[in-house]
């Protein structure tokens, strides 16, 4: 369950910021004190338990990205999951961008044509509102031209709001084995329960891994908002020498429950039925847990396929 991706773009793009708030817990701020990458800087993240990201961070500096394509050319694009490409949305350089861009999928036709492509427009922060869109969207379909035949998927990013982890929670749901099944659960779970949203997110990153919803939003990033503000929570609370578990936010329009599930994931159900007690919502996912345990160790082939029932639930409207 090793899946290898590869993180590139030209130095200063910010991918090492991203790859530390996602993967090590830092916050905005503080990657400023991070250096730049030299040459490539490999780290294995375990992933809901099983998955493990095999990350190569490859550094931007131009005599490294020229290596990359002569000496290391096999080393680095064989068998590649994923590519992950970082633009810095004010580069003076776009052409040279485009050209290395267009060398890694080169290399990547070669070597890996099976592999997904992604692209971040990034630092987005930087520019104003309302070019925002405009400019986006231009890069998108110069991206998507150059990409042919290989498909792209383009996110727009900053390390300051909820985008980063919109774009990031996207990519791995790709790599995700069996969550197609996972959503028909989670689809299951919150029928039996009457719950508007049903959210699994990732134990330590904090990124949403899947999610069923009964009831239209206006919101679309706000599962990523929850992400970002859950997970500065978090880390405040380790900082003192605290552990999350839960949180409960109830008014007169919805109540919600963020609660510790699998031993790789966090829960979160959203209910506008207030009348429901809270204590049978907490039943509920508590005797959901073992069979969403059963899930995860389907995608390791140990178990058949199995379906959320109101008997595995035991309790449904309170």
């Amino acid at each position: 369950m090793k899946k290898k991706v590869l993180l590139m773009g030209k130095s200063g793009s910010g991918k090492t910021s991203m790859r530390s708030i996602i993967f090590a817990n830092y916050i905005a701020r503080d990657t400023s004190r991070l250096g730049a990458t030299n040459d490539v800087e490999h780290s294995h993240v375990r992933f809901l338990g099983n998955l493990v990201l095999n990350l190569w961070d490859c550094g931007g500096q131009e005599a490294f990205m020229e290596n990359y394509f002569v000496s290391q050319r096999d080393n680095i694009f064989r068998n590649v999951e994923v590519l992950i490409y970082v633009f810095d949305v004010e580069s003076r350089e776009l052409e040279r961008d485009m050209h290395y861009y267009q060398s890694c999928l080169e290399a990547i036709l070669q070597n890996s044509p099976e592999a997904r492509v992604f692209c971040l427009i990034h630092k987005m922060d930087l520019v104003q509102d309302d070019q925002r869109d405009v400019i986006f969207h231009e890069r998108e379909e110069d991206l998507k031209r150059l990409s042919k035949p290989l498909e792209c998927v383009c996110f727009r990013t900053s390390i300051w709001d909820e985008t980063l982890y919109k774009a990031w929670s996207s990519i791995v749901y790709e790599l995700i084995p069996n969550v197609k099944e996972l959503e028909q659960n989670l689809k299951d779970f919150a029928n039996i329960m009457d719950a508007d949203e049903v959210l699994l997110f990732e134990r330590a990153t904090f990124l949403v891994i899947s999610h069923y919803c009964t009831r239209p939003h206006k919101d679309v990033n706000r599962f990523e908002k929850v992400s970002n503000i859950i997970k500065q929570f978090k880390l405040s609370c380790s900082k003192l020498a605290a552990h999350f578990q839960s949180m409960r936010v109830c008014n007169d329009n919805f109540a919600a429950f963020i609660e510790t599930f699998t031993s790789n994931t966090y829960c979160m159900v959203i209910m506008s039925d207030t009348t429901i007690p809270s204590a049978a919502t907490l039943i509920n996912i508590r005797n959901a847990r073992k069979h969403f345990e059963k899930l995860e160790r389907m995608s390791q082939g140990h178990l058949g396929k199995g379906h959320l029932s109101t008997h595995t639930v035991g309790v449904t409207l309170g």
